[in-house]
């Protein structure tokens, strides 16, 4: 089964003759359970395609389909059950005024989640390896790292079947990197979670995904799956450029 079907995708924004397409006829299938990697230079359309999944764009033409049923134009709530996004600055994605228990209390009642509340915070947070002791702190009082893993947890509350995940380490330091990279794939591991990645980090994508998208100027140029990438055997000449000037790549 597929969990994400995209056909004939076409973003834009603005109108007449400032109208810019950011992404054009793009068309690509994630299956259920697996994890998809997006990569391109900056502007090439990637994180664009996600949000516009999630509708958070509006001027969009194309199908899309998840878990077997066609968006409309307005997401309901069934939706937001389904997919949820983690995005790529932790400090901007968490409400400065709210405690950890908040954020998670609020998204937790917003789903429907009422019952045995507290046992279900203080799951997602030993899940995301931070443990009660960071229930009642502010965002300010923790690392990036640490906001990021409360981001993934708010996330997983709603207890979805498709993550999109903007970038979801670029903006850490490299030491921690690793150690979210992990905790996002114990999570799809044991959840059985299908992931959307984009990022500009081919080592992360390698690490992560099995199947790669190639976005250049707000089109797809060629799909090819892991193994191939890490072999460097692409057929358009834009993808080996990236592959080679991926000085940092590690298979």
């Amino acid at each position: 089964m597929n969990a994400l079907e995209i056909d004939d995708l076409y973003v834009w924004f603005g109108h007449g003759p400032n109208r810019v397409e950011a992404v054009k006829d793009v068309s690509f299938v994630v299956q259920k359970g697996s994890s998809f990697g997006l990569v391109g230079e900056s502007g090439s359309g990637k994180s664009t395609v996600l949000r516009a999944i999630t509708g958070l764009i509006d001027t969009v033409d194309g199908t899309m389909t998840v878990a077997g049923k066609q968006l409309l134009h307005k997401r309901n709530r069934q939706f937001y059950k389904t997919v949820q996004m983690v995005f790529q600055d932790p400090y901007a994605s968490l409400h400065p005024r709210q405690t950890i228990d908040q954020v998670l209390s609020e998204t937790l009642g917003l789903h429907g989640f009422r019952d045995n509340v507290d046992k279900r915070i203080s799951k997602l947070l030993d899940d995301v390896g931070l443990g009660s002791g960071f229930r009642f702190r502010y965002p300010h009082q923790l690392s990036g790292g640490q906001r990021q893993r409360v981001a993934i947890a708010r996330a997983l509350a709603p207890e979805p079947e498709i993550l999109l995940l903007d970038e979801p380490t670029s903006a850490l330091d490299v030491s921690v990197q690793a150690e979210i990279l992990n905790l996002l794939s114990d999570q799809r591991a044991e959840r059985n979670l299908t992931y959307v990645m984009v990022s500009h980090d081919l080592s992360v994508v390698g690490h992560m995904c099995e199947t790669v998208a190639v976005m250049q100027h707000g089109q797809l140029v060629e799909l090819l799956d892991v193994d191939a990438m890490r072999r460097q055997d692409a057929k358009e000449s834009y993808t080996q450029h990236l592959l080679e000037s991926s000085m940092h790549y590690r298979s």
